[in-house]
């Protein structure tokens, strides 16, 4: 890597995509959202029939969805085989399973060289879950976003219609769980990251933190 890496791991709700978005805006950098490349596999999945809990049948079609996804922090975009999955892809059916397909190893190693491929030489964003650990692990800043659970089944929860805190919390606690002991890439903070609770924070106080570490690591 020759050119600057920002790579922003975390679980869901703690204020990754805003805050990897605006990091890239206030830097001119490109912005990469790898959860939605996972979330772009199971809707795929999903469409085309494929038990998305047989990790086996997941597996054989692993190779088949044509994904494009965009770099711009203002409006990344992503189609599949064409299709514009930008709304499809954030449904609660697509949430609820994206976890079980994430956790295929052929799905992982997929889409791990295609996010290496769009990371390239840098100038970028990056978000997501290991990217710290195996995207990139190059990165020269590594943060890890983290929050009280009730504060990111909050945010989820007002982003999303009729769900309710309680049930976002329970949903987050589930995934939390897959994602942190599946046996390939699990989600773990990487040693040389630096964790930033964004329980109190507003999302232009996580940005400026950001910001600040980019600055002292560069």
């Amino acid at each position: 890597m020759t050119a600057l890496v920002v790579a922003m791991d975390g679980p869901s709700g703690s204020g990754k995509s805003s805050a990897s978005r605006g990091v890239a805006r206030a830097l001119g950098l490109r912005y990469l959202d790898t959860g939605a490349m996972y979330r772009a596999i199971t809707w795929w999945m999903r469409e085309h029939g494929v038990d998305t809990g047989d990790p086996a049948a997941v597996a054989a079609r692993a190779a088949d969805p044509v994904l494009q996804i965009g770099t711009d922090p203002a409006a990344p975009g992503i189609t599949v085989d064409g299709v514009d999955v930008a709304a499809a892809i954030r449904t609660t059916e697509v949430t609820s399973a994206v976890s079980a397909v994430s956790a295929v190893p052929e799905v992982r190693a997929r889409l791990v060289a295609e996010q290496r491929a769009v990371i390239g030489a840098g100038d970028i964003v990056v978000e997501g879950r290991d990217i710290g650990t195996v995207v990139a692990p190059e990165a020269p800043v590594k943060v890890y976003l983290t929050a009280s659970p009730e504060a990111r089944a909050r945010r989820r929860s007002a982003e999303l219609a009729g769900t309710t805190v309680e049930a976002q919390r329970a949903a987050m606690a589930r995934r939390d769980a897959l994602d942190s002991t599946r046996k390939a890439d699990p989600l773990v903070m990487a040693a040389d990251a630096v964790e930033v609770d964004t329980t109190e924070m507003t999302l232009d106080e996580v940005v400026a933190e950001v910001l600040r570490l980019v600055k002292e690591r560069t």
